[in-house]
């Protein structure tokens, strides 16, 4: 193994779709050939439009599902759903801090919950690990019996990071972890990330629509379109380079706090295209501005030289 502490080979999650009587099933292939590594202290940043695949990659990373095709492993061990030692190895930060926390339990209830479920620590070391891992992500001690609906967005999604943190896993999967705050509580939220990065070692799989949040915090990007990658490498070689135009278009459309700086939105044509039905040859081609005939016969696989790598027949200079 490459001593990555989680890495993916060739992932595919396919799922069976009933179209209704008389006609067959269809196949939609939601993951289809996704490769990465991720290392501790690591954030891989995994962006796409919506239905690109990022969600099912959070569920096969996080065992919530088993792949159809390929193999995950976790410090070098294949990592399957009934496997509760590594499970607890990787953790989830859910969208959405409104709705990921039970509404009926107390603070201090909800953090102690993973300990009870995994470990043998009787109530007073679970309430100590607890207040510890408040006061880590910047709750007080007495928010320990308050329930969820008394806290701001911001304090919510505090609280989900603590209940992540505490069975002291290696990788954390952020999936959109800051889209519902505001602009300014998402700046606080993210430094919180990244300092609790550097002290716990911790690895991020992060998953985002916003290029602006990637560029703050990742350190290698991997684009995704209908299930595949389409360019991947150091997130400061692809926001400066990008050579997949569906990596240019997703920048273009990146706001930049420069009203100086020129800026030339580039404005894709069509529809996201339906999974059950993808188009033949680059699965880009129908809204692509580079496509030739070529592109619409044979599907490209990710090149390149360096560290950064594409699946285009016609990369962008």
């Amino acid at each position: 193994m490459s001593g990555a502490v989680l890495e993916g080979k060739d992932l595919a999650r396919f799922y069976t779709v009933n179209r209704g009587m008389f006609k067959p099933e269809a196949t939609v292939k939601a993951l289809n050939g996704v490769s990465f590594s991720l290392y501790s202290g690591k954030t891989l940043a995994v962006v796409g439009e919506s239905g690109c695949g990022k969600s099912t990659l959070a569920r096969l990373v996080t065992m919530i599902e088993d792949p159809t095709g390929g193999e995950l492993f976790i410090d070098g061990k294949p990592a399957r759903i009934g496997d509760r030692s590594l499970r607890s190895q990787v953790q989830i930060v859910f969208q959405n801090p409104y709705g990921s926390l039970n509404p009926r339990q107390k603070v201090g209830a909800i953090l102690e919950e993973p300990l009870k479920i995994n470990t043998d620590l009787d109530a007073a070391a679970r309430r100590r690990r607890a207040e510890e891992m408040m006061a880590r992500v910047g709750l007080r001690s007495e928010h320990y019996g308050r329930y969820p609906h008394m806290f701001s967005g911001g304090q919510r999604q505090r609280i989900a990071i603590a209940r992540a943190l505490m069975l002291r896993p290696k990788v954390l999967v952020l999936d959109e972890p800051v889209s519902a705050l505001d602009l300014s509580i998402q700046a606080q939220v993210l430094n919180l990330l990244m300092d609790l990065q550097k002290e716990m070692g911790l690895a991020y799989l992060f998953i985002s629509h916003g290029l602006s949040v990637v560029r703050h915090i990742a350190d290698d990007v991997m684009v995704m379109y209908l299930g595949r990658p389409v360019e991947t490498g150091p997130a400061a070689e692809v926001f400066a380079h990008p050579r997949h135009p569906y990596t240019a278009a997703l920048l273009s459309a990146t706001p930049i706090a420069d009203p100086d700086r020129a800026k030339n939105r580039i404005r894709l044509q069509g529809e996201l295209p339906s999974p059950l039905k993808p188009p033949s040859g680059c699965h880009f081609n129908p809204r692509c501005w580079k496509a030739q005939d070529y592109c619409r016969r044979v599907e490209p696989l990710l090149s390149g030289t360096g560290t950064q790598q594409y699946a285009c027949h016609f990369p962008l200079d």
